[in-house]
C-alpha cells in the first residue's frame, strides 16, 4: 500500500528521569524516529508505522490497537498514548484513563493518503480468532514510503 502519513511523538522528560532512557523508550517502538529534546520533553517525527505495526502483530494486540485508533480518530488522522516504561522494554501498552505520574508518550498520526480507516486497516488489520482477515500487508513486510513502491 502506498501511503503518506506524518507521525508526531511527544514524551515528557521529568527531572527524575534520564533523557536518554526516555529517548530509548521512543526508539524501541518507533525505530525510525529520532527524538529531539525541547523544553522538558522529547519530540520526534516519522513517516511510517510499519515497525510499530510489527510489534502489534508480535504481541497479538491488533484488535486492541484498532479499537484505540478508531476511538481516537478524526477525518485527518488518529491519536493514542503509550506507557513509557513498557515502551522502554519494547512493549506496546496503550495508556487509558489518567496519565502515569511520569507522563505518557503521546502520538498523533496525520493521514494524507489513503483515508484514515484504510490506514488503520494497514497498521492493525481486523482479525478472526487472532489472525488478520485479508491483511493489506504481511507481518514483517516493512514498507518504506520513501522508496515509492
Amino acid at each position: 500500500m502506498i501511503y503518506s502519513v506524518d507521525v508526531r511523538i511527544v514524551a515528557p522528560v521529568n527531572d527524575t528521569e534520564v533523557t536518554d532512557r526516555v529517548a530509548d523508550a521512543v526508539r524501541n517502538v518507533f525505530p525510525d524516529a529520532e527524538p529531539v529534546h525541547e523544553d522538558g520533553r522529547l519530540v520526534a517525527e516519522t513517516h511510517t508505522l510499519d515497525a510499530f505495526s510489527d510489534v502489534l502483530h508480535e504481541q497479538e494486540i491488533l484488535d486492541t490497537a484498532r479499537r484505540v485508533f478508531l476511538r481516537n480518530s478524526t477525518d485527518d488522522g488518529f491519536s493514542f498514548a503509550l506507557k513509557k516504561q513498557a515502551a522502554f522494554e519494547g512493549v506496546v501498552n496503550f495508556a487509558v484513563g489518567d496519565p502515569d505520574e511520569l507522563g505518557d508518550i503521546d502520538i498523533e498520526v496525520r493521514v494524507r493518503e489513503p483515508d484514515v480507516e484504510s490506514f488503520v486497516d494497514y497498521v492493525a488489520p481486523e482479525t478472526d480468532e487472532g489472525r488478520p482477515v485479508d491483511p493489506v500487508r504481511e507481518y514483517g513486510d516493512r514498507f518504506d514510503p520513501e522508496d515509492g513502491y
